[in-house]
């Protein structure tokens, strides 16, 4: 898609939100006529984890505290023997990888090399979460700044993304962007739109509660964004510490003290039939800490 196409797609877009548009993504959110109870699965990212010891060790921990899985960073440098015996002898499940280029090699940089990078990462995480077992790729799909044109942006990601696709489809995992703060896809009827342009089952959305809080609720866009959550993230953000505070500094609340209405994003994630993982992307610790993350999500999840 060409910058000119690319912008009069948008204005047809916009117009066909005025002529029932939004009616129709309703439609392809798949919400249910009657939603089942939450079905909630406690994850958080590895390298929360800040207790020594093996990776087995690590694991036994987080099925000891009552996590039911963890997140990997992938490309990474662990034995993967090690990560699948870990994960046998403590119970503990891997659902998903975090691609690790994606903000060091955007797929939106004008540099094809770069672009090239995130890619092979790509296809590489493809592979590992295929091994451990999981579901997910997490990708930030683009990053919009001075040097990169939102235009632009959404073109060279989605090309750089269809590239992956067949080996996706291969291996069974789906890709599932975030949404950051990148300046990309800040609208839940656009982060739809992006999903469903590429109408392919092997992409989604991995939806981040807290980052949401900054610009918007984060119940609207579960609302809009439907089927298409495959996974979630889970932190919080104070809306008076970013006035008072600095923007970043709203992260610097613990989960239940922020802004983050957690009953009405349950009644969102109930009205669409969310059931799935929930992974807690906040500051980790040792065990008290990770045991403190993990007694609050059970209260969110059990509250809503």
């Amino acid at each position: 898609m060409e910058r000119r196409t690319f912008i009069r797609s948008s204005a047809a877009g916009a117009a066909l939100a005025g002529l029932g548009w939004p009616g129709r993504l309703a439609a392809n959110s798949g919400i249910p006529a009657s939603a089942k109870p939450l079905k909630i699965k406690k994850s958080l990212k590895f390298g929360m984890v800040e207790e020594e010891g093996t990776i087995l060790e690590k694991f036994r921990l987080l099925k000891e505290l009552g996590f039911d899985g963890v997140e990997l960073d992938s490309p990474n440098n662990l034995d993967p023997d090690e990560i699948l015996e870990a994960k046998k002898e403590s119970g503990l499940e891997l659902p998903g990888v975090v691609n690790s280029a994606h903000w060091s090699s955007p797929l939106s940089d004008p540099d094809p090399k770069v672009r090239e990078k995130c890619v092979k990462a790509l296809e590489q995480s493809l592979r590992d979460c295929k091994l451990y077992g999981g579901t997910t790729v997490l990708l930030v799909p683009g990053v919009v700044n001075q040097g990169v044109s939102y235009a632009d942006a959404y073109k060279r990601s989605q090309e750089e993304i269809r590239k992956v696709l067949p080996l996706a489809k291969e291996t069974g995992i789906k890709i599932a962007f975030e949404n950051v703060w990148n300046n990309f896809l800040i609208s839940p009827l656009e982060a739809a739109r992006y999903v469903d342009e590429f109408d392919s089952p092997m992409v989604g959305w991995y939806f981040d509660v807290g980052n949401i809080v900054r610009y918007g609720w984060p119940e609207h866009w579960i609302e809009a964004l439907g089927k298409r959550i495959i996974k979630l993230d889970i932190k919080e953000y104070s809306r008076k510490k970013q006035q008072e505070e600095g923007i970043w500094k709203g992260f610097n609340v613990e989960l239940l003290e922020g802004d983050c209405n957690w009953p009405e994003v349950n009644k969102a994630l109930e009205k669409i039939g969310y059931s799935g993982w929930a992974s807690a992307e906040v500051p980790g610790g040792k065990r008290e800490r990770l045991l403190t993350i993990s007694q609050k999500m059970d209260a969110i999840f059990k509250n809503g």
